[in-house]
């Protein structure tokens, strides 16, 4: 069974047509269907029906496809460490990230990096935490960096950095001055907060139910980015790691004013790896300088996991 073969299934797989398959890869949609007639021959049972509303995959065909494209994916980094052995001094890494931690983090450390390393090059995936850390386990990312990560087994946590949440306001806030807020005060304020899919919600509710007052927040988004423009606009303040306002803060947009008390709500930022994948020099050169660079910005406690 040829590789090309597998390719151009894979490719069938996404488009859902032989046309479109055959534009992608440049080549005539003939080439595509003898390609999937030789891997019919191969594995000795249809996989595809076609039809004029496209393809259909058989259940041969359905089994096939959930493997092809890890098994594509693997050939491409298994290229990557035989070009590593040659001692060549090029390579690609994947990264997949959930949208909080680039502006602040992920987006400098890969500037930096790539001044030192100018021959790599790098994809980069914005996704939900839960799918960055998921696009390790299935091979499609080499490296994933998490802020409100859910907890998945099966990927290695190369660092965790835990991190609190303050009170986020604007400079001209009334409790700009202040050093720190105790949690039953900020129901004095117009809040802009997560909504109650996120585990710092869940928890905020929980603490601030024990403090007695009663909590209804002006606006409640799953955006980030929302978050931090209800803010910079004057119209609410809100709760959320230093860190993800930290370009606002150093320009003087905001203010991070820590909750009094030790009842505190902390989260944490992930770097992860697949446990079981060895990863390229490219890779591993940009893991070790993301794992320095994150020791370095992020504050509260930072320790290694297995």
């Amino acid at each position: 069974m040829q590789i090309r073969a597998l390719m151009y299934f894979d490719e069938l797989v996404r488009t859902n047509s032989m046309r479109q398959a055959a534009e992608n890869l440049n080549v005539a949609p003939t080439a595509i269907s003898r390609q999937i007639e030789n891997l019919e021959y191969h594995f000795g049972a249809p996989l595809v029906e076609r039809s004029a509303r496209g393809v259909k995959l058989t259940a041969a065909g359905e089994l096939l496809a959930a493997r092809a494209g890890r098994t594509l994916r693997e050939l491409d980094h298994v290229q990557q460490l035989i070009e590593d052995l040659k001692g060549l001094q090029r390579g690609r890494v994947s990264i997949y990230a959930n949208g909080a931690t680039v502006a602040n983090l992920l987006a400098p450390a890969l500037a930096e990096f790539s001044l030192k390393y100018p021959q790599l090059r790098f994809t980069v995936t914005i996704t939900s935490a839960r799918q960055a850390v998921d696009a390790v386990n299935s091979a499609e990312a080499d490296i994933a960096v998490t802020l409100f990560a859910p907890v998945i087994s099966g990927t290695k946590v190369r660092l965790r950095s835990e991190i609190a949440y303050d009170f986020i306001v604007t400079p001209q806030h009334p409790a700009a001055a202040l050093a720190e807020i105790p949690i039953r005060e900020l129901a004095d304020y117009p809040l802009a907060l997560p909504d109650q899919s996120f585990g710092f919600r869940q928890a905020f509710d929980a603490l601030f139910e024990k403090e007695g007052p009663s909590l209804d927040p002006v606006f409640v988004t799953s955006s980030l980015e929302m978050l931090k423009e209800l803010v910079l606009s004057g119209a609410a303040a809100t709760l959320l790691p230093a860190l993800t306002v930290r370009r606002e803060i150093e320009a003087g947009q905001l203010l991070a004013i820590p909750l009094a008390g030790k009842t505190g709500i902390r989260t944490h930022v992930d770097l992860c790896v697949a446990p079981d994948r060895q990863l390229s020099f490219a890779a591993t050169k940009l893991l070790d300088f993301i794992e320095r660079f994150m020791r370095e910005r992020t504050n509260g406690r930072a320790g290694t996991k297995d």
